[in-house]
């Protein structure tokens, strides 16, 4: 970057001033910037759309239209493509930090000393999501594939159901015959409520989260069908 010439005065001994970058003088622009390099109208926009995207998506889905988004945050189409070049951009945006509480839900739910206390708020967390954030429950399963690395997102969280499945077993809290493709089947089963109003939705999906969560750990009636060949990806392809 080109020197500029300090106004101060010449350092002792020398007979020129020193010659300083002219990054060492924040101009009337670079104070106006953040640290994400965006001035600071920029980034309030970039802000409010994040969020209009958030609460849209959870709302209506991944696939509501961004001409909603932009409504929703103030801003014109411009604006929000100048931000967001394609929609998984802006997906990945909006929920970084709900795919960050899941990863934190599952090293909970592993380091919890009782298996299935574990295993069952990990349940209750993602059920609540499923009827409470459309949008996250569609990008995370399916819609976005490339959107936040979810391929190895959701082999992360096959993988983590299978431990924690695991240990409950042999905790002696899951019927034995209790197969992680169950927990799919669940999420199947829960995902009908997600187009319930909120209130009715959350007290809905605790109840049947413990009603079958209790034949989860009962072997009174018998061993069960052999299990469905059921992966996490059918549960976004059922949204």
């Amino acid at each position: 970057m080109p020197a500029q010439t300090s106004r101060n005065a010449p350092a002792a001994g020398t007979g020129a001033p020193t010659a300083v970058p002219a990054c060492a003088y924040p101009s009337a622009r670079t104070a106006s910037l953040g640290g994400d390099g965006l001035r600071a109208d920029a980034r309030r926009n970039r802000e409010r759309i994040i969020e209009a995207a958030r609460e849209t998506f959870s709302a209506q889905g991944v696939d509501a239209p961004l001409s909603a988004v932009a409504r929703r945050a103030g801003v014109g189409m411009a604006t929000l493509y100048r931000r967001f070049p394609t929609r998984a951009a802006l997906v990945e945006a909006a929920f970084a930090e709900q795919l960050s509480v899941c990863a934190s839900a599952f090293e909970e739910a592993l380091a919890d000393p009782d298996p299935g206390r574990g295993l069952y708020v990990l349940l209750e967390k993602v059920c609540t999501t499923q009827v409470t954030d459309r949008g996250f429950g569609s990008a995370f399963m399916t819609r976005f594939p490339d959107a936040l690395d979810l391929g190895q997102e959701r082999a992360l969280a096959e993988e983590g159901l299978r431990r924690l499945v695991q240990r409950a077993r042999e905790a002696g809290q899951l019927r034995d015959d209790f197969d992680p493709a169950d927990i799919t089947l669940l999420l199947l089963a829960h995902a009908g409520l997600a187009g319930q109003p909120r209130d009715t939705a959350l007290a809905a999906s605790r109840r049947l989260l413990a009603y079958l969560f209790q034949a989860f750990r009962s072997e009174e009636w018998g061993p069960l069908p052999p299990p469905a060949p059921l992966t996490l990806t059918e549960v976004g392809a059922a949204g």
